[in-house]
């Protein structure tokens, strides 16, 4: 795994989380316990903050970075993800707040100011235009995406199983 300190901050990861050797890591990255991040990820931390927390999972080849301080964006913005979150296979989150118990389908696109409320799924292959609200207990999809239906219980459900699931697997790459 490639773990590189940037402008002098280097990436927090907990003992408990799992970091596939290919998953790259740059500067201000905190990643919490029982976390696991998967082949190829990239996590790029230079201009802003990115926050994951415990037992979320980053799946094979997603990209995840923030946006800089500029005359377009003052502050930038950062990219927190609670906690109990799975994130398919090949997704690019940019700059947006994941909070907790969320499922984003393979292959999705979330962009800058982007909000997705506990207990929202987000369809494969569907992008989120800037500055959306996502509701909970919702489903979206589409690209752009937009409200389906309400989740069913076992979705719901689903989600936490999910998190869980992963948590359990990084024990088995030990």
């Amino acid at each position: 795994m490639s773990i590189e300190t940037f402008k002098g901050i280097k990436p927090k990861i907990s003992k408990s989380a799992f970091v596939h050797e290919s998953a790259v890591i740059i500067g201000d990255v905190t990643i919490g316990d029982n976390s696991s991040i998967w082949p190829n990820c990239v996590i790029r931390g230079d201009v802003q903050k990115v926050i994951i927390g415990n037992r979320t999972n980053v799946q094979d080849g997603s990209i995840l970075h923030v946006t800089s301080d500029t005359k377009y964006c003052e502050g930038g913005i950062p990219l927190n993800i609670g906690n109990n979150v799975t994130i398919g296979h090949n997704s690019n989150l940019h700059a947006c707040e994941i909070r907790d118990n969320v499922l984003i389908g393979i292959g999705s696109i979330i962009l800058d100011g982007v909000i997705m409320h506990e207990y929202s799924m987000l369809g494969a292959g569907s992008l989120i235009s800037p500055k959306r609200i996502i509701a909970s207990k919702k489903l979206f999809k589409g690209s752009p995406a937009k409200e389906s239906r309400d989740l069913t219980c076992e979705e719901i459900e689903y989600i936490n199983f999910s998190a869980s699931h992963y948590a359990k697997l990084t024990k088995d790459y030990g």
